[in-house]
């Protein structure tokens, strides 16, 4: 975890701070902004460090392999990728839960373990998604959160990262547009992340890379929040391709 350092964890709440500060209306509390912080930190104990969601083959390709090619990756993932369709599932479950929408969430939790389009990539969905809520349900607990958990156990599906943590946010009344866009954050930091490591790259220049994606992530937080289920999908083939590649990879960082 040596790239996930203090100065790491500061951006990320400073981050979140900046845009609660901006968004679209959502009254984010000091409470709201400290929760968020500590559940996307790196150091909330969902293993994300051990996950490069592909981009490790990419890197050894030569796909990616400086800092302006890193930019331009993980800001597709965000608009067209994973990102998108994770912060699509953030929004659909963060509405549920915000409604009781207990039979909605049902049909949420099998959409999200359907739509992964390989097997590591649905690892690191179920694995985050099953450490977070066990996390979250002892430390913060909730009656939505077990009811989540017992739903998820009755289906024989681990909930996905991002309908445990839109759906915590709900619970807990966390604003959407400030749980999306402090969300959406970390799935860029975490690549970024494996990127500072696999290339290797720089931490000044992965902050940087950080830096330029705010506007990425602001523009694309707005354009999820009316989201509805038949919308999802996501339009980056290579990034299912470099991730079905990494299954049989011969040496590897990274569990994905």
């Amino acid at each position: 975890m040596a790239a996930m350092d203090t100065t790491t964890v500061t951006a990320i709440i400073i981050t979140i701070i900046t845009i609660m500060g901006t968004a679209m209306n959502d009254a984010a509390t000091s409470r709201d902004i400290l929760r968020l912080a500590a559940w996307l930190s790196p150091a909330f104990p969902v293993g994300a460090y051990t996950y490069s969601s592909g981009l490790e083959y990419a890197v050894e390709r030569g796909l990616v392999a400086d800092a302006p090619m890193l930019e331009r990756g993980v800001t597709d993932v965000i608009r067209f990728g994973m990102g998108r369709t994770d912060g699509g599932f953030f929004v659909l479950a963060h509405r549920a839960a915000s409604t009781s929408g207990f039979d909605t969430l049902d049909e949420i939790l099998a959409w999200s373990d359907a739509m992964r389009a390989t097997s590591e990539l649905a690892l690191v969905s179920e694995s985050q998604g099953d450490a977070f809520l066990k996390t979250v349900r002892s430390a913060w607990p909730h009656e939505g959160l077990d009811r989540l958990h017992a739903m998820s156990v009755e289906l024989c599906r681990k909930p996905g990262y991002a309908v445990a943590v839109g759906a915590t946010c709900g619970f807990h009344g966390v604003p959407l547009m400030a749980g999306l866009s402090a969300f959406l954050h970390a799935v860029a930091a975490n690549l970024v992340s494996a990127a500072v490591r696999a290339i290797p790259l720089g931490q000044t220049d992965g902050q940087r890379v950080m830096s330029s994606l705010e506007i990425v992530i602001e523009e694309q937080a707005p354009a999820l929040v009316d989201i509805e289920r038949e919308e999802l999908g996501a339009a980056t083939p290579i990034v299912d391709w470099a991730s079905m590649q990494h299954e049989t990879q011969y040496a590897r960082l990274f569990r994905s």
